[in-house]
């Protein structure tokens, strides 16, 4: 399962990787709102990066935990994240739940407040990079401990 998990992440992490290297081109300003496509590469990374970033919080790290023998099934996600920090995967728990906060800002995102949708795209953009950090280390991982 653990591989089945790493492998989906990687996915849903390369899709959206296609559409941040576009976005990176692009002015992130309120001028990307007059452009259809523009509209649809950044749909399509808020998608992808509210995917991964739900796979790797919902499923990836607590196959990671269960495979290593350290999860218990009533751990809740900052448990999660404390053992993934203990192991030096995460640098810090409470970042990865600031990257929770700004997937629910883009899941809510209204269209009448687009200079806070903005401000979320180019947070999201940042945390994107930093989702690929953790998720490489995940991959080291697993494979120093020939996990799988």
């Amino acid at each position: 399962m653990l591989k089945e998990a790493i492998d989906t992440a990687y996915l849903h992490f390369n899709r959206a990787k296609d559409n941040y290297d576009e976005m990176v081109q692009l002015p992130i300003d309120l001028s990307i709102y007059k452009n259809k496509e523009h509209i649809k590469t950044i749909d399509a990374f808020i998608f992808r990066f509210i995917k991964l970033q739900d796979f790797m919080g919902d499923k990836l790290f607590k196959e990671l935990i269960k495979r290593i023998g350290e999860y218990k099934n009533n751990m809740s996600l900052i448990d999660v994240l404390d053992k993934l920090e203990k192991l030096e995967i995460i640098d810090c728990a409470d970042k990865w739940l600031n990257f929770r906060t700004i997937r629910n800002k883009l899941t809510h995102e209204y269209p009448n407040n687009e200079e806070d949708t903005i401000n979320g795209i180019k947070l999201a953009m940042v945390y994107f990079v930093e989702m690929g950090i953790v998720l490489e280390k995940i991959k080291i991982y697993i494979e120093t401990k020939e996990l799988i």
